[in-house]
């Protein structure tokens, strides 16, 4: 493989719809990154995401921040 074999094959980030179990790719991609830690996360590897907020987790940890952080401004909403 050449170096422009490479770069053509370099799809750069994806755009997703994460729905129940599945995500659809909207924009073809190699990756796409973690709402919390802005990590970069191979489209094969994509195992936690939020069909509410739309945005992908790179690991449970950074899955169950965001679900924290969301709730607590949920709560101060409601007071």
């Amino acid at each position: 493989m050449n170096r422009f074999e490479r770069s053509s094959a370099f799809k750069g980030e994806a755009k997703v719809k994460y729905l129940d179990g599945e995500v659809q790719v909207l924009t073809p991609g190699d990756f796409v990154r973690c709402a919390v830690t802005g990590r970069t996360i191979p489209l094969d590897d994509l195992r936690y995401w939020s069909v509410e907020l739309q945005e992908a987790y790179a690991d449970a940890a950074s899955s169950l921040k965001r679900y924290h952080e969301t709730r607590a401004h949920a709560g101060e909403a409601a007071e």
